[in-house]
């Protein structure tokens, strides 16, 4: 499998997070259906691409089916830490989960010539499904472990949307993970509400 290839299967994946971390818990959302969203032709491949972890055109050598549960796996236990950091509570299992994890080496990468001759990043070697697992549990230490990064994690304010985001915009008013997604719904809900009272 080629990662960053389409199929008929893919889905689009979001990167609005503010971190690599939270967008892996927001693939949890995934598609409607019930299926998980990081399961099937090459959904995990094109997350880690999207997810700027591999390089498009990555060879995954057959092996993304059999890291999927691994990548669900991290992506409970990094749940489980943002949403007790927020509430105030402790998630001292799942602390030490992400800690093991974090502790192995993320891929090596390494600047190459492009067909254009520009520099751009390429693995050091075939990835391997340990190190990409490394690199996201390495991302949710430094944003745990940073008090500035911390105080700005966010529950989305959207209706029925359970996604966590950074809120880095001026004054730290952002009430949605997107504006265009979950903040457009809640002002077309307002604008149809505003719409029937006037109707009435």
């Amino acid at each position: 499998m080629v990662a960053g290839a389409t199929g008929a299967a893919s889905y689009d994946w979001r990167f609005d997070s503010g971190r690599i971390c939270l967008d892996l818990v927001a693939t949890a959302e995934g598609p409607p259906g019930g299926r998980e969203p990081l399961n099937g032709s090459g959904r995990l491949g094109r997350w880690l691409v999207g997810a700027g972890l591999v390089p498009a055109g990555t060879q995954l050598a057959g092996a993304e089916s059999q890291w999927v549960e691994g990548f669900i796996e991290l992506r409970d236990w990094i749940t489980q830490l943002v949403r007790a950091e927020i509430d105030g509570r402790s998630a001292e299992s799942a602390l030490e989960r992400v800690n093991a994890l974090a502790a192995g080496a993320p891929p090596g990468i390494r600047a190459v010539r492009d067909e254009e001759g520009f520099l751009v990043r390429a693995l050091s070697a075939a990835p391997e499904c340990g190190a990409l697992l490394a690199a996201i549990a390495r991302d949710a230490v430094e944003l745990l472990t940073d008090p500035v990064a911390r105080a700005r994690l966010r529950q989305c304010e959207g209706d029925s949307c359970r996604r966590v985001y950074l809120d880095t915009s001026r004054g730290r008013r952002r009430r949605w993970c997107s504006s265009e997604v979950c903040g457009n719904r809640e002002r077309v809900a307002r604008h149809r509400r505003r719409a029937a009272v006037a109707r009435a």
